[in-house]
């Protein structure tokens, strides 16, 4: 089980990670051979969205339910996943305002992203934190704790994958 997890978040973040790092790295308006920002848009979004499908099929392979408890589930899950879908979404945004700086990022520019990933990072808290009651609604807690669990650890390898491939701050050109 912990195998497939981390197989199947590694390669999906590998080609979720592709598009914005050559991105923050060439930090030019057009991407890699030339693409535009709206096709570069149009990939990561469906890049995105295919992540978001393999998710969710890590989770269903991984959180045992019952027939009735699935029905129930899935709805909620649809739910919780569109809202977070949204919180990524400010991710990205976040992720391409620092690749158009790069190279020019100013100190109060710098601070200002660091407080925005933060917010979002508690904005993550929090929807996970209203969702809690939710999911419990429809089934057990330990299958509550458990998918929390899938989800958190699903995240962390995203979001480990990608932080990596993000270069550091003062790795900028000097000017």
């Amino acid at each position: 089980m912990k195998k497939q997890i981390l197989t199947g978040v590694i390669l999906a973040g590998a080609l979720f990670l592709q598009i914005p790092a050559a991105h923050a790295q060439a930090a030019a308006p057009t991407g890699p051979a030339g693409e535009s920002q709206a096709s570069i848009d149009k990939d990561v979004a469906l890049l995105r969205q295919d992540l978001r499908g393999q998710k969710k099929q890590l989770i269903a392979a991984n959180l045992t339910l019952t027939a009735d408890e699935a029905t129930k589930f899935w709805p909620v899950y649809d739910q919780y996943a569109a809202e977070l879908a949204k919180i990524g979404d400010q991710k990205y945004a976040l992720i391409k305002e620092y690749a158009q700086n790069f190279g020019s990022l100013t100190d109060d520019q710098a601070l200002s992203l660091v407080k925005r990933s933060l917010a979002q990072d508690e904005a993550v808290t929090a929807l996970r934190s209203k969702y809690v009651p939710l999911f419990n609604k429809v089934i057990p807690g330990k299958k509550t704790a458990t998918f929390f669990q899938l989800d958190r650890r699903i995240s962390l390898l995203m979001d480990l994958q990608l932080a990596s491939e993000i270069p550091l701050v003062q790795q900028q050109p000097a000017k």
